[in-house]
């Protein structure tokens, strides 16, 4: 490959080094973040000699160069475009920005409420547990160890503002520090303490800009959003100070007049404005958890898992830290519990219903995992794959949150679902086991009963019977036999560069006279495109290949075909693979030619043509030649 005249043709067709803003590459892939999308031609890209398959995937326009040949192409690019390089996670992040705004809304969140997990999981845990054994032994909370703990299990809530604003400045590119004082402020001994207001005889006011309004000299214990809007303005504020005020004194200037102007405007606009808004959406939370019937914990039960799939799930940790901080309770987590032991339930219940050694060894310990509180592998690695068991994943969530709001159930920290939740549940311990085992019993049982394995091929209809194979022909570890009849076609000739040009491998092609595609000797499915309009083999003999229907059939999103295996299978000789309608195809203006490639052809010596003219099914097509060292 000429590295430098791959870069050069890429550049123009992504839209120049100008419609660049980020770029890094991986062991195989160029990941490019861009500027403008519909500047892209990515089907030209794909015809550039090197370039194996273009995609976007997480905000990034993705290029699949090769291992070994990518990082020379990649410097090719950084120089020609005149660009700085960055790692991937340079790419993340430029990609995060182009992301709509309420995403990064909920990415920022998930920045700042995540980090302090572990603070409010060690007090929440300690003080379940503490809460768990005085209620097993009588007296014990007038102990003296039982007090000194006690004050170790409040010390994250009593102080949560501090740590929240340390965390969002980190998150709002502000000094930790800074944050820590506005957090400081918020929660001062001089304020009236927020949980004592309903006892306190008066409550203290003061004037604010200049006799206007008055304040309540109030503070902002059990109040998370003031805190995060307060830091999120004074990190704007600081970073501005910082461009404008002269170096020599921007040491003293800027820390004082952000601390003076943030605390100000925090304590006389932010805190009490931001406070009823929080106050508004936290008592609609609980209204609508609190819905009779349980008819709000379904709801949200029902929600949690699809948000999961959305990435917007990190918006929670928010809502429960309000929980916590305004009422002591986090009626939230358990109603997430059911979800995620739900879609485990689901995962599992496909691991004992399936079949496929493949799928089996990733649904259990994904199973796993979700009982444990980690949902995506379950969600992503299985049940969404075969939708049913998510399906009915989301109804055992549903039937738990029912449970959960109909109880009332509540913990004593975030940051915990699933069977370690019991640590933070002691107050509701029989009702939280009964909400996990209700959303695992549902769950399961609608997976088993709705999820259907597919036929084997073997049953699937059929559009024609393929010629018997030759003798010895399946003995023969060098012989490729054809997947499907037809008329024999070059490589060369087919109507596709990234085909013609051998980029993906070399191959031969056949026009199909039938619409069928059949496994040409042992191996597995390796590759299954949504689609079903291609189709990767690993053979038995090592031999990985292609097999893809039509020319640019990938537009069709599947109409026309049908698929009888699945990712992982293991095939036999003549066990139907895929079925497709060639003249539906060729209705729709598609080329039905089929190139039948393998895909690591560089590890042999050659690969031959056996077949002209017509080919049966299972007659020899290729001969592979020696392995190379």
């Amino acid at each position: 490959m000429d590295y430098k005249a791959t870069a050069k043709a890429i550049l123009p067709l992504i839209g120049g080094a100008e419609n660049i803003i980020s770029a890094a590459h991986c062991a195989t892939r160029l990941r490019l973040v861009i500027a403008d999308n519909s500047k892209v031609q990515k089907e030209k890209v794909e015809e550039v000699d090197g370039v194996k398959g273009v995609f976007e995937a997480s905000g990034q326009l993705q290029i699949i160069i090769g291992t070994g040949a990518v990082n020379k192409v990649y410097d090719e690019l950084v120089s020609i475009a005149g660009i700085e390089g960055g790692s991937k996670e340079d790419v993340k992040q430029a990609a995060a920005s182009k992301a709509p705004w309420y995403k990064r809304a909920i990415k920022t969140l998930g920045d700042i409420f995540v980090p302090i997990i572990p603070a409010i999981v060690a007090s929440g845990l300690l003080m379940g547990l503490l809460e768990g054994f005085s209620n097993l032994i009588p007296g014990l909370a007038e102990n003296d160890i039982y007090t000194i703990f006690h004050l170790f299990s409040n010390a994250a809530f009593t102080f949560l503002p501090i740590l929240i604003a340390v965390s969002a400045a980190k998150a709002f590119g502000g000094n930790l520090f800074l944050g820590a004082v506005i957090g400081m402020i918020m929660i001062h001994p001089d304020l009236l303490n927020a949980w004592s207001v309903a006892t306190a005889e008066t409550i203290p006011t003061a004037e604010a800009w200049f006799g206007l309004y008055d304040i309540n000299l109030v503070g902002y214990q059990g109040h998370v959003i003031p805190v995060v809007i307060a830091v999120w303005f004074m990190s704007f504020l600081e970073k501005r100070l910082h461009k404008i005020v002269p170096e020599m004194i921007d040491l003293f200037v800027t820390p004082l007049v952000t601390v003076i102007v943030t605390g100000y405007l925090t304590l006389t606009v932010i805190g009490p404005v931001f406070s009823w808004l929080e106050s508004g959406v936290l008592t609609a939370m609980q209204w609508l958890i609190a819905l009779p019937f349980g008819i709000g914990g379904a709801l949200c039960g029902g929600l949690y898992a699809p948000t999961v799939v959305g990435g917007i799930h990190h918006m929670y940790n928010a809502l429960e830290a309000g929980l916590l901080s305004s009422t002591g309770i986090n009626t939230w987590m358990p109603i997430a519990t059911a979800a995620n032991v739900a879609q485990g339930a689901a995962a599992l219940a496909f691991a004992i219903k399936t079949k496929n050694r493949k799928n089996k060894s990733v649904a259990f310990p994904a199973s796993l995992s979700a009982f444990l509180g980690i949902t995506e592998p379950a969600i992503f690695g299985v049940n969404l794959r075969f939708m049913k068991p998510f399906v009915a994943g989301i109804i055992g969530g549903v039937a738990g949150g029912l449970v959960a709001g109909l109880l009332h159930v509540g913990a004593s920290a975030y940051g915990i679902t699933g069977v370690f939740g019991v640590l933070i549940t002691t107050a509701n311990l029989w009702q939280y086991l009964l909400v996990m085992a209700v959303a695992f019993a549902v769950a399961f049982l609608m997976t088993m009963v709705l999820y259907r394995e597919k036929k084997p091929a073997a049953e699937g209809p059929s559009t024609g019977t393929a010629a018997p194979v030759p003798v010895g022909a399946l003995a023969d570890p060098n012989a490729i036999l054809s997947p499907l009849s037809g008329t024999v076609v070059a490589l060369k000739d087919v109507p596709d560069a990234t085909f013609a040009e051998g980029v993906l491998g070399d191959g031969i092609a056949v026009e199909p006279s039938e619409g069928k595609v059949v496994a040409p000797c042992k191996g597995t499915v390796s590759t299954l495109f949504d689609t079903h309009h291609a189709i990767g083999l690993t053979l038995e003999n090592g031999a990985e290949l292609l097999v893809h229907i039509g020319i640019n059939t990938v537009e069709l999103n599947g109409e026309g075909y049908s698929a009888f295996v699945e990712e992982g299978d293991e095939v036999s000789p003549g066990q139907t693979l895929l079925t497709f309608d060639p003249d539906f195809l060729r209705s729709k203006g598609y080329q039905t030619v089929t190139p039948v490639i393998v895909t690591n052809s560089d590890e042999y010596s050659a690969i031959t043509p056996k077949a002209q003219g017509q080919v049966q099914a299972m007659a020899p097509l290729l001969e592979l030649g020696d392995r190379r060292e």
